[in-house]
């Protein structure tokens, strides 16, 4: 029995006007890109600020070294962790991927504040100190976390608020890390509680955008 010329004809006019999509990248690969562009900036910081002065800080109090490491590795999970909950079909389990990294850098930054002694060229940051901190790390995670969000917005995630989540941690750990790069300051209650808040900020701000940033309706 031959088909309709009609409803042909209405196949072959919807064929025509469809249009190419292009795939997906996978999560590893829009990882790799949002990591390139957070160490093109440290490598922008180094050569401003050179190596030796951190090497010196972490050589003299290895906390700093692990404080360090926690955050940068925090900021892979979570980057990692984000672009994967983007695929629809993820577990939702991705989320905690950042933990173990998580853990690392707080309990490092609270062990540091323990000591009782200044490791080699550093202070105890004051309240201006602390501010440029909050600032710096508050003021990098926004072009981080647009970049993000750029990343992951065709994906069009199933759980945007979690994903949302995730690239704040993301951006507000890679941009904690980019700091102890030219961080002149010792680890201290006030110095942890500034980052803390910072790291808070960032999230709450990212959550409360995600519906709106990485929904389409």
């Amino acid at each position: 029995m031959s088909a309709d010329p009609r409803q042909q004809s209405l196949i072959e006019t919807l064929g025509a006007e469809l249009t190419p999509v292009r795939r997906l990248l996978p999560p590893w690969l829009r990882t790799f890109g949002w990591l390139a562009a957070v160490a093109a900036i440290a490598t922008a910081l180094l050569a401003r600020h050179g190596a030796a002065p951190m090497l010196q800080r972490w050589s003299a109090a290895p906390d700093l070294a692990w404080s360090a490491a926690g955050a940068a590795l925090t900021a892979i999970c979570a980057a990692w962790a984000a672009c994967a909950l983007a695929v629809p079909g993820r577990s939702r389990a991705w989320a905690w991927l950042p933990l173990p990294a998580a853990v690392l850098w707080i309990g490092a930054s609270g062990v540091g504040c323990l000591r009782n002694w200044l490791a080699p060229g550093t202070s105890v940051a004051g309240m201006p100190q602390s501010a440029d901190c909050l600032t710096f790390i508050v003021g990098l995670s926004i072009p981080l976390s647009a970049l993000m969000i750029w990343l992951l917005r065709r994906a069009c995630p199933l759980r945007p608020v979690l994903a949302a989540i995730l690239v704040g941690l993301a951006s507000a750990s890679a941009s904690a890390g980019l700091l102890a790069i030219f961080h002149p300051f010792d680890a201290a209650a006030t110095d942890l509680l500034t980052h803390a808040l910072a790291v808070g900020i960032v999230v709450a701000a990212n959550a409360a955008m995600g519906n709106r940033l990485l929904s389409r309706r």
